[in-house]
């Protein structure tokens, strides 16, 4: 009886943690509780050539310990230093 009265515990407070993250991260905009991530809608990159390349963001990845990030614009992938982009959150 013991069991089962702390695996319900354990259940409720799953969901309501869960519900938490997901509200939090619903009303604090760009940064999530959980991971820590961030999210962007569009980013302007500058290239070496001197073109600039603006667009929607359908991804973007940034490594540990490094300038370095990889984004991903209309189904390109430009892999750049943080230098060289502007990520925006609308």
């Amino acid at each position: 009886m013991k069991k089962k009265v702390i695996i319900g515990v354990v259940i409720v407070l799953v969901i309501v943690i869960g519900i938490f993250a997901v509200y939090w991260e619903n009303t604090h905009g760009n940064r999530r509780l959980i991971d820590n991530k961030y999210r962007f809608d569009r980013a302007v990159i500058s290239l070496p050539n001197g073109s600039v390349v603006e667009g929607k963001v359908s991804s973007w990845m940034d490594y540990n310990d490094s300038d370095v990030v990889q984004v991903t614009i209309d189904g390109k992938t430009y892999l750049t230093s943080y230098v060289n982009v502007c990520l925006i959150n609308d």
